[in-house]
């Protein structure tokens, strides 16, 4: 079967969300930087998405809240549940497992192999979209937690055999999605924020 990868590509980009906290969201919905969530909006937005938050990241919001504190904050916008400011996080894909980067290598370095000459604008086109699906679904089943800039993101994987460990998107300069370690192990919610919320994987 033949797959159309540009329109792959399309419908998978719609996942993305771009809300904009205005005055009318936050008489709507309230402040995300200062509400604090209870146990019925966990439920509610662990319901909406599909997903079971890990277990130390949902009692740290619960207990502490998470406005100001150095990750994007939870919140119910025009959109429904999900992270304030976050336009990385591809919520139609947080509910499949989180994948490996072993899972994927191989396939990227077919692509790479055989991108077409740019001359044949249509079989590049479609090249492209193929590669742009790819790295869609290299962050499944994780939440784009914390912004770094320059590109870079911390992610908490949310589904899948690595839910809860925490990640590093540093495709901006090595084209890699890195597991964060402590002492050897994956980083946990609860070490990374113990750590201080800044940990890196070099």
């Amino acid at each position: 079967m033949t797959i159309d990868w540009q329109a792959e590509y399309e419908r998978l980009l719609r996942g993305h969300r771009h809300e904009r906290l205005d005055a009318e969201a936050v008489r709507r919905f309230g402040n995300p930087l200062t509400r604090r969530l209870t146990e019925a909006d966990v439920r509610e937005a662990e319901g909406e998405l599909g997903i079971v938050f890990p277990a130390e990241y949902r009692d740290h919001i619960l207990r502490y809240g998470d406005a100001g504190r150095g990750f994007r904050q939870l919140w119910r916008g025009p959109r429904g549940w999900g992270w304030y400011g976050d336009t990385d996080t591809n919520y139609d894909l947080l509910a499949e497992p989180f994948p490996h980067p072993d899972a994927y290598d191989a396939y990227d370095d077919e692509l790479d192999a055989r991108e077409p000459p740019r001359e044949d604008a249509g079989a590049w086109e479609a090249w492209d979209a193929e590669c742009g699906v790819l790295q869609e679904r290299k962050t499944a089943g994780a939440v784009h937690l914390q912004e770094g800039g320059c590109g870079f993101s911390t992610l908490l994987v949310v589904s899948g055999p690595h839910r809860g460990e925490m990640w590093f998107d540093a495709r901006a300069t090595c084209d890699r999605i890195l597991p964060l370690k402590l002492g050897g192990r994956p980083v946990s919610f609860a070490d990374w924020a113990g750590q201080g919320m800044s940990m890196v994987p070099w």
